[in-house]
């Protein structure tokens, strides 16, 4: 895929792509093998945020599980995890009041007992520091743009750092062609819908034998509310309202830290109305009145936005390919019910380094990890995965009233039959695009206006993302064809990517008659969902990698 051109190469061992849970996780279980047997190995970890943790946005509540086997002594050391959940609560909404469901109803791992809230960002930084102290090279604003092959087909390394190519497509005069990073070994954990991670998967057929991945949109905010709304150790999870009974979602809200309260909203992108706006979903679910009042008196001081894999065990491709593997939400690990996989990108990336020692030590290098594929399927990453397999399909399925209750009692029966399902393994079916129904069919929806106390527009929301791009470079929003938003998607579907866009990137506008419809991109405001590059009905846009240190800067999120 790159283009011939000489550029300056590095060598090291491993070469890890993205700084989040599992990449970092990969980056020190490396370290610390090395050290256990008294030899070196040489790791390179790129980030494309402007630091590690810049375009980290969970929830969070953390499963230590993972973290506990990479730092048994996690505590002492300082972990920014400080907020043990001390009170669990899963709620249906209506429209004016709530059903709280028995916490006793609920399979055992369902309950956040044990699990700790805080901000994955946070983590992700303190995981960058004791890699960093084990002698991980990090390179942060250094965007993997692009793959390099050995002569035999097997992946050699990454192209990065190419910066100073203009809009159009000329080189300026601060032009760097980036460089090669090249390892024994390429760890690709980029998170959802990495741009390096699709490619691999395509060339080298790695979904073969799976069932389409399935995604969710997480939208989040953290407020600062008054010490008298603050309830630290609390989690609260509901299901309905405002959503229908045939959309998928649900809300979460954690309280930790310095009377920090962490608010968001996922809509399962198998949605099919295609004027349904996540976001103002998630704007209106804040004025309910179980929910407003843990905001009165509070500031909004962060936002964003993260698709989330949610296809779980069915969907997970071959994670091995010739000189890499597949580590984190590049392949998804995702527990949709539990609402976690930061542990399960942890201990994969665990897994994969494990693996990687193994094959180095004995003088292997750019052949398949076989060994990784077989270490996860034994793992309890995969164990945690099979008990829950049918909870998304079933949903799906059967909405959110009989498809929660059935996936209730599947969750049962499998965790006390040992992973055994009355109904079998069920497939997901098609992918959340092909979901989107016809305009025709349904009224667009009418949203509250945002109060500017509670509920938000989108601008001055994407303002406190941080968000920012170099203005002069290829648009990393690309269609495969111009014409298609306005020919196809706007008289087939009422151009769904002006509403699943989190933050504005995608306009229809008209001229002052109201006539002659044209697409635009706003490409600065992105946030790195990656929604678009998944729900366009066409599959016509393209998300690529821009520039590095480019996207959002989020702070505690």
């Amino acid at each position: 895929m790159s283009e011939e051109l000489e550029r300056e190469a590095m060598e090291y061992d491993v070469v890890i792509v993205g700084g989040g849970p599992a990449g970092l996780s990969a980056a020190i279980r490396l370290k610390q093998l090395a050290a256990e047997a008294g030899t070196e190995i040489s790791v390179a970890l790129l980030e494309k945020g402007s630091e590690v943790g810049a375009h980290i946005l969970s929830g969070a509540v953390l499963d230590p599980k993972a973290l506990s086997e990479l730092f048994p002594d996690w505590k002492a050391m300082g972990a920014p995890l400080e907020t043990p959940v001390t009170n669990d609560k899963f709620l249906v909404l209506g429209p004016q009041g709530e059903l709280s469901l028995p916490m006793f109803a609920l399979p055992p791992f369902m309950h956040n007992h044990g699990c700790y809230i805080g901000s994955l960002a946070n983590v992700a930084r303190w995981l960058a520091t004791q890699a960093e102290e084990l002698g991980v090279e990090i390179y942060p604003g250094f965007a993997a743009s692009d793959l390099v092959f050995r002569e035999d087909g097997s992946v050699k390394g990454v192209i990065v750092g190419v910066v100073g190519i203009g809009k159009d497509g000329v080189k300026k005069d601060d032009y760097q062609p980036g460089m090669e990073l090249h390892g024994k070994y390429v760890f690709i954990g980029e998170g959802v819908r990495g741009s390096l991670a699709k490619v691999l998967i395509n060339k080298f057929d790695l979904a073969k034998d799976s069932e389409p991945q399935k995604f969710g949109i997480g939208i989040k905010e953290l407020w600062q509310v008054p010490p008298e709304n603050h309830k630290p150790g609390l989690a609260q999870h509901t299901t309905g309202w405002p959503l229908d009974m045939n959309t998928g979602g649900g809300s979460f809200m954690y309280h930790f830290g310095d009377n920090y309260v962490s608010i968001g909203y996922v809509v399962h992108l198998n949605y099919k109305n295609p004027f349904l706006s996540p976001f103002d979903e998630f704007q209106r679910f804040k004025q309910h009145p179980t929910v407003r009042p843990h905001l009165e008196g509070g500031k909004r001081i962060a936002y964003g936005a993260r698709a989330i894999t949610e296809g779980g065990l069915q969907s997970v491709p071959k994670l091995t390919f010739p000189g890499g593997v597949l580590i984190g939400c590049s392949a998804g690990f995702v527990n949709v019910p539990r609402i976690k996989g930061s542990h399960n990108a942890m201990k994969t990336g665990m897994l994969a380094a494990e693996q990687a020692f193994a094959a180095i030590t004995a003088g292997r290098e750019g052949d398949e990890l076989v060994e990784y594929q077989s270490a996860y399927e034994g793992s309890w990453v995969a164990k945690e995965l099979k008990l829950v397999r049918n909870a998304k399909p079933i949903l799906s399925k059967f909405g959110t009233l009989i498809g929660g209750a059935l996936g209730m009692f599947d969750m049962w029966c499998t965790t006390l039959l040992g992973g055994f399902s009355f109904f079998g393994t069920m497939k997901h079916g098609k992918p959340d695009y092909a979901y989107t129904g016809l305009a025709k069919d349904y009224e667009p929806i009418v949203y509250p206006k945002p109060d500017g106390v509670i509920s938000f527009d989108k601008l001055s929301s994407v303002f406190l993302s941080a968000t920012n791009h170099e203005e002069d470079q290829p648009a990393h929003l690309t269609l495969k064809d111009p014409s298609i938003p306005i020919s196809v998607n706007l008289p087939k579907y009422g151009e769904p990517a002006r509403l699943y866009c989190p933050a504005g990137v995608y306009e229809v506008l008209y001229d002052e008659a109201g006539n002659n419809p044209k697409f635009q991109i706003n490409a600065q405001n992105c946030v790195h969902c990656k929604t678009c590059d998944i729900k366009d009905p066409s599959q016509n846009i393209n998300w690529t990698t821009p520039e590095g240190g480019g996207g959002p800067n989020y702070p505690n999120m």
